[in-house]
């Protein structure tokens, strides 16, 4: 399964609503890609089965360019530095 990465973002965070990990992570990786200039998006693995399917019992899912990097949380040194 090829897993999409929304506009080309550098970094992306597959979640879903209602997610108090996913709020967390999201907020992380928004103050880090303000500090570095990279670009971010967010996809809500509710809106395709295969993506819910896949990490449903993973998100937040982080991935770094096209890479998965993290899971349930996102350390931030360990994010600065993959995006260094």
């Amino acid at each position: 399964m090829t897993v999409p990465h929304a506009d080309d973002a550098r970094v992306v965070v597959y979640s879903r609503e209602g997610c108090h990990l996913c709020e967390a992570a999201e907020q992380v990786v928004a103050q880090l890609v303000a500090e570095t200039g990279d670009t971010w998006a967010r996809v809500d693995i509710d809106t395709d089965p295969d993506l819910q399917q896949r990490f449903t019992d993973q998100v937040p899912v982080t991935f770094v360019d096209g890479r998965q990097h993290d899971f349930w949380r996102v350390d931030p040194r360990r994010l600065r530095a993959a995006l260094a």
